[in-house]
This record gives C-alpha cells, structure tokens and sequence, in this order.
C-alpha cells in the first residue's frame, strides 16, 4: 500500500454507473483502473473525464456504506492486492429490491443471478458489511454482504482432499470466479429465489472428522444410520434438487425405550456434530406455566429463532435444533388429562400447528425423548411431524462391548486397568444392561479398586501410592455381584422358591421337566415360534411355582420376571393392572423373556364364597397371555394353578398354549427319592418304614416340611444331650418323629400298625 493522498468526494456523474460499484477518478490522476483504499473499504477506481483533477466520485450507496460525507476531503491510497490469502471462498449477499413497488413478478432465477454478479463484480474487493447496487432483469437490487469467508490453499495432509484445506473467516476479500455466492433475502424482502445453485457445497452439515464412538455413543450403529437416512440425507442435497424432487426434509424424530438406554445422549451428541444454530434443549416440564396462555406461549418462543431466519434466507438459511426431553410430560393424548384446565391440550394443539401448520418450517428438527411412546398424543407420530420413531433398545452383545470400551478408554490409556480383564467376555455376560448401568458397573469397579488403596479408612491423611491403582478383573466380578440390570433376572424374587432346591424325584417328573425344556428351546430358536404359554396344574402342595422358578432361571433368559399376588397385597384392581402390564411391557424390551405368572387365581382374587373374582384383572391377563410381543422379541409365559376347573370355567386354560400337570407323589420310588434326598437316617430299615407309611397320594411340598420338621424336632430325643441338641450338625429322622411330624402337619399315617398313643 503506498503513500495516502486527498481527494475531494463528489458524486457519481451518471445514474448508470451506480450498478457497477466502481469509483471514478480524474485520468490526470489516474490514467489506468487501480485499486484505492478509502476508510475501512477497497473499490475499482476507473478514470472518466468528466471527474475534475483532486475528485473522487461515490455513489450514494457506497457513500452511505463507508460513512463518507459529500465534498468529504478522503484519505486515500493506492491499495495493492496479496498473493495470498485474499480470495473469498464464499460469500453471503443479502438482497433486496431497491423499489419493491415497482416489481411485477418478484421471482429471480438464483443460479443465473449468481453468475450474472461474479461476472459484474468479478475482481471486486468487498468488506464486511458492505453495500452496493446490481441491476438484474430491469430491476435495481440493494445488496449487502455479509459472512466472508477465504479460501486458504494450505499443504495438505496425507489422504486429504482439497476441499478439507483450510478456510478462515474474513472481513476483507476479492471475489472471483472461484467464489461461492450464497443468495439469501432481507427480513422484509418480496424477493422469492428459484432455482438455487447446485454447485453450492452442501456437505457442511456435520462437523468435520467425528465419530460417534468418540462422543460416547455405542452400541447404537443401526439405529444412529436409520436417523441419519430418514432426518438428514436429505439435507445432504442442495435445496433445489430436494424441491424438484417434490419431498420435504423430516421434521420430528422421538427416541424412545427403557431408561438408561442413551436416548438424552444420542440427542445432545447430534446437536454437537450438526453445523447447525445452537441447539434449544428443553425439558418437557419447564414449559408448563401456571399462567393461563403462557405455557402456549413458551412453545411460540422455541420456533421464533427458526421463523425469522426462514423468513430471511428461506431454505438456504440454517438449520434450527429444538431437543425435548420427557416429551410425555407436555405430548399427553388430548383429552385424557382431568386437571380441567385443558392446559395439556393447548400446548399439544400449538406444537402441531409449529411443527406442520399452514407457515409450516423446512429449516427445523425436532428431536423429543420418552419412555413412554404409548402416551404420546397419536397425531403427534404421522407424517410431517415427528414421522421417524426410534427405539432406542438394550444393546445387544456387540453393543455392550462398544459402550465397556467407550467408558473404559481412559483407564486403559493412563494404565490404570489390568490385562486380564477381557472386554468382550464382560460383554457377553452383561445381558439386558442398559448403557447407563454398564457405565455405572465402571464406576463400581473403579470404587473396589481406589478403596483397595485406602489402608486405614479412619486415617484418610495418610499417603497413597498412586502407583499401584490398578482395576483388576476381580473388581469387575464384585461389579457385577454390585449393579444389577433393571431389566435383567429377579435374582431376589427367584432366591426364596428354589431354597430348597429341586429334587428329581422319577422318570414322571423328568418328562415334565423335559417337556418343559424343550418348550423354552423352542422359544429361543424356533423361526416362527416367538411367544408360547405353559400353564402347570395340579394340586397345591405339588411344587408347581418352584418348578416354574427353576424353569426360568436354568433357561438363561435375560429378563425373567415372577407375578405373584403377595407383591399386590392392599392393590386396587387398576393397581394391579398396571403393575400386570408394565412387566410385559419391560418384557417386551428384552430380545428373550420369561414371566412366571404364580397362583393366577390368587392373582384374579379368586375365592370361593360367592364365588367371586376380578373380571378386571381377568380380563388384562387374557389379552397380555394371547398378545403376541413386537417383532425381533421372544416371550414364555409360565402360569401356575391350584385350581384348573375353575380357570377352565373363566376360560383361563384356553387362553394356554399347552396345559401340563404337575402330579403328586404316588409311588414308593418316588417317595424313597425325596426322603433320602432331603433327610437323614439312621438305617436303611428305617427309611423304608417311612416309605410305608406315607400315605398312597402326598404332595412334595407336603413330604418335604414334614420331613424338615423331623429332622429338627427335639421333643423325642431323650438320649440325646443338651450339647448335641444344640449343635448345627443334622440329626437322624426316627420313626418316631417322622410319624409324630406326620400328625403335626395333618397328614395321618397309611400303615394301621402305628402307635395309637400317636394319633391322640
């Protein structure tokens, strides 16, 4: 740049020269077109001999844009133009036309007006905020620019193709030939923009060089590539080609599953790889206002951002985020809330009439996230609004692996985990772990391994030597005994049916518990067997609910899940409807289930006066047993009763698949199987005297507390001492006590040669 010099501002000496943006100087000054730099902007002087030696003529437009006064004596200087890192990569013009008024038909063809403004201005220095006149078709434009952006020709990396090089935002470029011009309008513009150039780029809607494993999402590849071919390949494309096409982008994605499944992070890791305005995260009560109109009006405040920039730019301008979470809590189908101020209704009513309306967007995505899908108002989920529906499930085997490793980077890479933990054995046994509990079996581990650390917990102050943390695969194993899936085996619940084990008492009870089996095979590999129901019957006593419990817990499910009616004491009917419902509706989250359905007429509240039972709880277990789950997911029902004549009369015994009887204990065999198998004795001669005199039919259940409690009894056992007596060592049965057990119990021995003084 070279010395500065005055000159005196005048105006431009013909109103056809205002379109070219160029100034116009004396020849004696200039003899030849240079650049010269006046304030902050740079314009193409032109000699013209109508221009007095010492003048400078502007326009009112670039007088108006570089604050320069009329008759204004100007610094200016002869402004020579770099090398290097001055071309603009692309530029942003807001236009509008200088007198609307007088346009006739207000659209403009944007690909030929694109090419008619480099040709015109090609060579043109532009600042910043600058502004100049185009005329295009007969019309005047006023056009503002706006967003420069360089073009910068760095070395290039390896494997890098030219259009990754490096850009850089500027407030001073030239453009030419090379230069993207994005068209876009003013607020209050009448222009309408057809035919928007497809050689504009339009692989900028996600950030550069991400991954999702690298932002902590894993286990989720199909669902994250189904997202991606429904909501965004679309807006991979120029706008006009979509348009041709005659679609319109998706505007409203729910992720829905269990908790602890990703949902929330999937949304926000989204919003962070998007090149989008920065996303509005919302959760679903904090729209809820207590004053009437203003929870509508929080809803009409999410969308103004997206409205007025639509209006502005319209599908060149950005794309707007809107993240809900707990959608439920604000999305309720109309009509069923009864707070009688309909509150719920109108925000439902106001975020339809935003998302597809009559001044529906095409530059907004809505991303809303449940746990439950069924709440959600259904005019909510068609089409044209939040048309994609993903569930966000339990990952499965490689999924598991994926989030292990994601959680565990860190420690691997600052050696703070051990070699022998393998990954994807922890993967494998982790079945039905939500990403959130694998993250919290971590944790866990993590806690074993620094308390390990910790020598003297009332000593705190003294030091540890951070050398020696390590997380060892020990840890992981007291991880697991530690954090338990939400969705997984009721260990607990199962504990107290199998405490005694289960006794294979003869070749009736092998075929029953084969039969059995291969139903659960059947379930588990079958192509068109997804869902099959087991009723076992017989009479109480039999030990239909143990066998059941060790059915489901031997199967290997995932999710297994007892129903019985001790957990629902003091439930009204809907309660129990609900709790019946809601574990179907979690089994229905796992890829394999099992329900045990204990007792079904305690379940129904069954009893015989009158007689009388819940129609209501009846009628929801018929429909949950025959319903068969969604596709992908695999469910055994095993129902346990008492009473078969009288399922058979409510029709229960239809609702099954296959009905099994659960017989007694008939033979001598058999019964010899469960007392040596649960008891003993001091002689052969002895067991089978208690064999005699058991009676012809007796229940398992029955055999096993009477033999317990002779084997506990003391009131008999005159020769035995004190000390003895109260060891933990296990005492004979007797004749004697088992026949005085057998009284205690109700049960009256078979043999007539039993002591009368017994039976007193």
């Amino acid at each position: 740049m070279s010395t500065s010099f005055k000159l005196s501002c005048t105006n431009t000496p013909g109103k056809n020269l205002v379109q070219s943006n160029k100034v116009f100087v004396s020849p004696q000054d200039f003899p030849s077109t240079v650049y010269l730099s006046i304030k902050d902007c740079v314009f193409i002087a032109e000699p013209h001999p109508q221009i007095n030696r010492g003048e400078i003529a502007l326009n009112k437009i670039q007088r108006q844009s570089a604050r320069i006064s009329a008759s204004e004596l100007l610094d200016c200087s002869v402004y020579q133009i770099p090398t290097e890192r001055f071309i603009l990569n692309s530029i942003t013009l807001d236009c509008n036309f200088v007198t609307p008024n007088s346009v006739i038909d207000p659209e403009i063809d944007a690909t030929k007006f694109a090419e008619h403004l480099k040709k015109s201005f090609n060579g043109h220095v532009f600042r910043e905020g600058q502004t100049f006149v185009a005329e295009y078709e007969g019309n005047l434009l006023l056009v503002k620019a706006s967003q420069l952006e360089l073009y910068l020709p760095e070395l290039l990396e390896d494997g890098e193709s030219e259009e990754s090089s490096l850009k850089e935002v500027a407030s001073l470029g030239q453009l030419t030939d090379l230069t993207e011009l994005v068209l876009t309008k003013s607020k209050m513009s009448i222009i309408v923009f057809v035919n928007m150039p497809t050689s504009r780029p339009t692989n900028t809607l996600f950030k550069e060089k991400f991954s999702f494993e690298k932002l902590g999402i894993g286990g989720l590849d199909s669902q994250l590539n189904h997202i991606f071919r429904r909501a965004f390949a679309s807006r991979i494309f120029p706008p006009d080609v979509i348009k041709k096409m005659g679609v319109s982008h998706a505007k409203g994605i729910i992720l829905f599953g269990p908790p602890g499944t990703g949902k929330t992070l999937v949304a926000r890791q989204i919003g962070k790889v998007l090149n989008t305005v920065e996303p509005k995260i919302v959760n679903g009560p904090e729209v809820l206002n207590k004053f009437v109109g203003q929870s509508e009006e929080n809803i009409r405040k999410l969308f103004e951002d997206a409205e007025t920039e639509y209006k502005e730019k319209g599908d060149n301008s950005d794309l707007h985020l809107i993240i809900f979470d707990e959608l439920d809590a604000i999305c309720k189908q109309r009509g069923t809330t009864q707070n009688g101020t309909g509150v719920n209704d109108s925000i439902v009513n106001q975020l339809l009439s935003k998302i597809d309306g009559v001044n529906s967007l095409n530059n907004l995505l809505i991303i809303g996230m449940t746990n439950r899908l069924d709440l959600i108002e259904e005019a909510l989920l068609r089409p044209g609004r939040f048309e994609i529906q993903m569930e966000i499930g339990l990952p499965d085997e490689r999924g598991r692996g994926q989030i292990l490793r994601i959680h565990t980077t860190r420690m691997r890479d600052n050696n703070y985990m051990s070699e022998d933990i393998d990954l994807d054995d922890l993967a494998s046994r982790t079945k039905n772990y939500s990403g959130a509990e694998l993250e919290g079996v971590v944790k866990s581990a993590a806690s074993f391994a620094l308390n390990r650390q910790i020598a003297d917990i009332h000593n705190l102050n003294k030091n540890i030597d951070y050398n020696k943390l390590k997380i060892t695969k020990v840890d992981f194993e007291q991880a697991l005994n530690e954090v338990k899936p939400a969705f997984g085996v009721a260990t607990n619940e199962f504990e107290a049916y199998l405490a005694h084990g289960l006794i294979n008492y003869g070749s009736q009870f092998t075929q029953l518990v084969n039969t059995c089996k291969s139903f659960i095979n059947q379930v588990e590999t079958s192509r068109r067997t997804n869902m099959l129901s087991i009723l076992l019957e017989g009479k109480i006593g039999t030990g239909k609910t143990t066998l059941a419990a060790h059915l489901a817990v031997e199967s290997g499910f995932p999710y297994v899940k007892i129903l019985s009616a001790d957990k629902m004491v003091g439930y009204s009917e809907s309660s129990v409807c609900t709790m019946i419902n809601k574990v179907f509706l979690d089994a229905y989250k796992s890829s394999l289930s099992i329900i045990v359905l204990d007792n079904i007429e305690r379940l129904i509240q069954y009893v015989q006066v009158g007689p009388r039972f819940s129609n209501t709880i009846l009628q929801s277990l018929l429909v949950l047993i025959k319903k068969p789950p969604p596709e992908g997911k695999r469910l055994l029902i095993i129902g346990t009763t008492g009473i078969r004549r009288v399922l058979n009369g409510l029709e229960v015994l239809d609702a099954f698949n296959v009905v099994l009887n659960v017989p007694t204990l008939t033979s001598k065999a058999d019964i010899r199987t469960v007392l040596s198998s649960s008891g003993s004795y001091p002689d052969d001669e002895t067991l089978n005297q208690l064999v005699d005199i058991c009676p012809a039919e007796i229940g398992i259940k029955k055999l096993l507390l009477i033999t317990e409690m002779a084997s506990s009894r003391t009131d008999l056992d005159e020769e035995e001492d004190v000390e003895e007596d109260n060891s933990n060592k296990p005492r004979h049965i007797t004749y004697d006590k088992f026949v005085r057990s057998m009284y205690d119990c109700g049960v009256s021995p078979k043999s007539s040669t039993v002591d009368a003084d017994f039976s007193d």
